[in-house]
C-alpha cells in the first residue's frame, strides 16, 4: 500500500500546529508579545489544523484545498507584515497590542501608572539569518501550501 493523500496533508496540517507552538513559545517562554498582525497569522494556521482533523474524520480530499487556502492566507499576511517591518509598505499606525493583564482598575485609571508598552507591528523583535518571524512564517507557510496542494491533487 503507497503513501496516501493523507501523509502529505498530515504533513501540512502538523506543519501549521508546530507554527502555532512557536509563536506561542516565543509569546510565553521568550516572552515576546504579539502585534495585531502576528496574530492575524494565526488564525489561518489554526483554521489548516481543523481542516487537518475534519479531513482525517471525513476522508474527504477535497478539503486539502481548504488547507491551501488557509496556509495561503497566512503566508500572504506574513509577507504583508514583514514589508511593514522591513518599511517597504505602511500599515496602520494603530498597529499596536498592548495588554492590560494583570492591572488593576486603580492602575487603569491612575494616570502616573505606568502601563506596558504597545507592541508594534513595524519592528522586528527577532529574526534568525536576517529574515524576522513574520518573513519566516510567509516562506513556511508557503511551503506548507504546496504541499496541501501536493495532498489536494494526489492520485491514489
Amino acid at each position: 500500500m503507497g503513501v496516501t493523500w493523507k501523509l502529505p496533508a498530515t504533513v501540512a496540517g502538523l506543519g501549521s500546529a508546530a507554527m502555532l507552538v512557536g509563536a506561542f513559545g516565543f509569546q510565553i517562554l521568550a516572552r515576546m508579545p504579539p502585534c495585531e498582525l502576528c496574530l492575524w497569522q494565526r488564525w489561518p494556521h489554526a483554521a489548516a489544523v481543523a481542516v487537518l482533523v475534519l479531513a482525517l474524520i471525513t476522508g474527504w480530499r477535497a478539503l486539502a484545498w481548504a488547507g491551501a487556502l488557509a496556509a495561503l492566507a497566512t503566508a500572504g499576511i506574513g509577507l504583508f507584515h514583514a514589508g511593514v517591518e522591513q518599511g517597504w509598505w505602511d500599515f496602520v499606525s494603530t498597529c499596536t497590542q498592548g495588554s492590560i493583564g494583570g492591572l488593576s482598575g486603580a492602575d487603569l485609571l491612575n494616570p502616573d501608572a505606568a502601563l506596558p508598552a504597545p507592541v508594534r507591528c513595524d519592528e522586528i523583535p527577532w529574526s534568525l539569518l536576517g529574515i524576522s518571524m513574520a518573513g519566516w512564517n510567509a516562506i513556511t507557510s508557503a511551503g506548507l501550501a504546496a504541499v496541501w496542494v501536493f495532498a489536494a491533487t494526489r492520485r491514489d
